[in-house]
């Protein structure tokens, strides 16, 4: 089994720069991926051949977009291994996608007493919609506790579970620690009492294979761009019962069956959770990232990964002052860490000066910062692209910082 990284690099021009005299390192993938040249000309194909609004013009250029469009939605299916195309509902991303269920499920079904679990390692966009639902509904939002190595307290989860439950939304991979939750398992927790689930795939999308039927979730969402495709459009797979129940979230063009002032009827899933123009372009490049990734060797692709991060740890390990944050059993793409007696914006500054790009702060996770005792940290986060080379040149670099600091 080998995974020829050199040239799946050669497919993303922009790794190819240098930053302030020096090569690109890019350490930020969990913030967001690089584009290859896959993503980039289906994206420019579309604007200069195929531009049109979709679903309803009476020309050639609308039918070949909404043929598009919609072939790319069927691409989401597949990878999530959905029961159907008409499960996945296009958004603006993992954020939307929360939100949506937030507002509409949750506001649809939720009553003083009722409890929502999310776990203490979520990423704000897991936790702020549900505290805004919840103080409308008088539903209450319940932490999941994390232990000292950033992995999920099983057993504290196994207590809070009883008839109060309504709803448990949970990290598939966090974003600020890289721990993996065991979601097949929380899955399974919720619906013996009940409980409906959502899984934030967003961190786990470009490393793991999905399998909707074999999860057994309630909802499932990511974002294109942590999956090599282009931003502002993302997915949100739900069941269809679920989603033939709830409420529209939005209201406008495109969700509607029929309108008048007298009544509004709404069109059929997915649509009902569509309103106005979508991101076109933005699906029609996921497609294409969608099927580049496909294109590839996964279980080759994974294990390169694994080891890439796998050495990434062996260096923190052996590195005099630096602490890593999140020691998690199993964990995917994320090394978070700080160095004793330096602020992780100074490191992250003195990085960038050296062509290493990484991420610092709470990692829009202040809870789980707070739960291990840190104000934030240096986030390097890995994509299939990355190499032992990257991981040398970020603690060659890391060498410099603590010279300036120290």
């Amino acid at each position: 089994m080998s995974f020829d990284v050199q040239a799946v690099r050669a497919q993303f021009p922009i790794l190819a720069q240098q930053i302030n005299g020096n090569p690109l390192v890019y350490l930020d993938n969990g913030a967001t991926t690089q584009k290859p040249d896959a993503v980039i000309d289906a994206i420019s194909n579309f604007y200069r051949h195929d531009n049109s609004n979709v679903h309803r013009g009476a020309h050639t250029l609308s039918d070949r977009a909404t043929s598009a469009f919609e072939q790319a939605r069927v691409a989401v299916q597949g990878l999530l291994n959905a029961g159907s195309s008409d499960e996945i509902i296009w958004t603006k991303g993992t954020t939307e996608s929360v939100n949506l269920v937030a507002f509409s499920w949750g506001q649809a079904n939720l009553k003083p007493g009722d409890r929502v679990l999310v776990s203490a390692m979520e990423h704000h966009a897991n936790i702020v919609p549900w505290q805004l639902v919840c103080a409308k509904t008088g539903a209450e939002v319940v932490p999941i506790p994390v232990t000292d190595a950033g992995e999920l307290d099983l057993e504290a989860l196994d207590g809070l579970l009883d008839e109060r439950v309504k709803f448990v939304s949970i990290v598939h991979v966090s974003n600020a620690l890289g721990t993996v939750n065991p979601v097949a398992e929380i899955i399974a927790r919720a619906h013996r009492v009940g409980a409906l689930v959502m899984v934030d795939g967003a961190q786990a999308v470009a490393h793991f294979d999905l399998d909707m039927q074999a999860l057994d979730c309630d909802f499932y969402t990511f974002s294109g761009h942590k999956l090599f495709g282009p931003t502002g459009i993302g997915a949100l797979y739900g069941k269809m019962a679920l989603l033939e129940a709830m409420p529209p979230f939005m209201g406008g063009g495109e969700m509607i069956e029929t309108v008048s002032f007298e009544q509004t009827t709404f069109n059929r899933v997915p649509y009902k959770f569509e309103p106005g123009t979508p991101n076109i372009a933005g699906a029609v490049g996921l497609a294409a990232a969608i099927t580049w990734f496909n294109g590839l060797d996964r279980a080759a692709m994974m294990a390169h990964e694994q080891a890439v991060l796998d050495y990434a740890v062996e260096c923190a390990h052996n590195y005099p002052g630096l602490t890593l944050i999140g020691q998690a059993d199993q964990r995917a793409g994320v090394l978070s860490f700080v160095l004793d007696g330096s602020h992780p914006h100074d490191v992250g500054t003195l990085l960038d000066q050296q062509g290493v790009a990484v991420r610092t702060g709470s990692h829009c996770a202040m809870p789980i910062m707070s739960r291990l005792g840190v104000s934030g940290t240096v986030r390097a986060s890995f994509a299939l692209y990355n190499t032992r080379e990257d991981v040398d040149a970020l603690f060659a670099a890391l060498d410099k910082v603590k010279l300036f600091l120290f």
